[in-house]
């Protein structure tokens, strides 16, 4: 069965940096990718970035590109999102997720707030 446990949330000023993580186990996750979601009181849930195992090919929604950075660590079955120069609309519960068989996102963590004061 496929788990993953994210961690590093928290609450942090305008402008501060921080790193969440993702553990995933249950299955080899070299084929498929892992994203970020992230999803604010009263809002949908969006993709905030990917990243496929092999190859680290990587994409990032426009509200954090160049601020955000996507990574994995194969050996760890680990995928980390560096958030740098965080701003208030970045406050949202984030969640780590993998795809399945059929390439979307089925498998989900339980979520870590991340809120953003100014």
């Amino acid at each position: 069965q496929v788990q993953l446990v994210e961690s590093g949330g928290g609450l942090v000023q305008v402008g501060d940096s921080l790193t969440l993580s993702c553990a995933a186990s249950g299955r080899t996750f070299s084929n498929f990718f892992m994203g970020w979601f992230r999803q604010a009181p009263g809002k949908e849930r969006d993709l905030v970035a990917h990243i496929r195992w092999s190859g680290s090919t990587t994409w990032y929604a426009n509200s954090v590109k160049g601020r955000f950075t996507i990574s994995g660590d194969n050996a760890k079955n680990t995928v980390y999102l560096q958030m740098n120069s965080l701003k208030p609309e970045d406050t949202a519960v984030y969640y780590c997720a993998a795809t399945g068989a059929r390439g979307t996102f089925e498998y989900w963590g339980q979520g870590t707030q991340v809120t953003v004061s100014s």
